[in-house]
């Protein structure tokens, strides 16, 4: 009998192997060639799943935003638990920590992110992807620091969306770095610079 293929099992391979080329060639490194040969693949099977390199490349890189997404809900289940409410500070932070190079898991995933916003500049279909992407998350942000409002933990006139645009381009800088100089922005030094910045709220006006 033939082998029975689950078509989205197929197409989370094919994900997995574009992801593999990215981190190591970068995009412009992810052609049909490169990724089927990556998945063990016929050109031929990869263009089954995928009308072309375009929609492989977006499935792709939603497909890397929803793996950082699904780690980074189970925070908020947490952090918006009543019972808990001594420990959103914590929580808070943990939460916004996942948007870190903090392991080598979300290490690979800052690089693999960087890759694909810089190909993003370039290439039209790749840019709304990414401007959605960060919207979604400077929303989650703007959430995190609404309810903290609400809590009395920061001040009830904060300016929540220019901090949300602070919040988000401190954890861009710090992914930066971390990425270009993992010996000096070390995880240390990265939770330490978001704690610092997350205490500072307290006090703004």
């Amino acid at each position: 009998m033939p082998k029975i293929v689950d078509p989205e099992a197929r197409r989370q391979a094919v994900a997995d192997a574009v992801l593999r080329v990215v981190a190591r060639e970068g995009v412009e490194g992810a052609s049909l060639r490169n990724v089927a040969e990556a998945a063990g693949l016929a050109i031929g099977s990869v263009r089954h799943y995928f009308r072309d390199h375009d929609e492989l490349l977006l499935f792709t890189m939603r497909e890397l935003s929803a793996r950082i997404d699904r780690r980074v809900r189970a925070h908020v289940d947490r952090l918006l638990d009543p019972a808990a409410r001594h420990e959103r500070p914590a929580e808070a932070e943990e939460l916004i920590g996942e948007f870190l190079a903090l392991d080598d898991e979300r290490h690979r995933e800052a690089v693999l992110w960087a890759a694909f916003c810089g190909a993003a500049r370039t290439r039209p279909e790749l840019r709304a992807c990414a401007v959605e992407m960060e919207a979604d998350t400077r929303a989650l942000l703007s959430r995190v620091l609404r309810e903290a409002q609400k809590a009395g933990g920061l001040p009830a006139d904060l300016d929540v969306d220019l901090e949300c645009l602070r919040l988000s381009a401190l954890l861009d800088g710090l992914n930066l770095r971390a990425m270009l100089e993992p010996e000096y922005v070390t995880p240390e030094a990265q939770r330490a610079v978001l704690r610092r910045h997350l205490r500072s709220l307290k006090a703004a006006r």
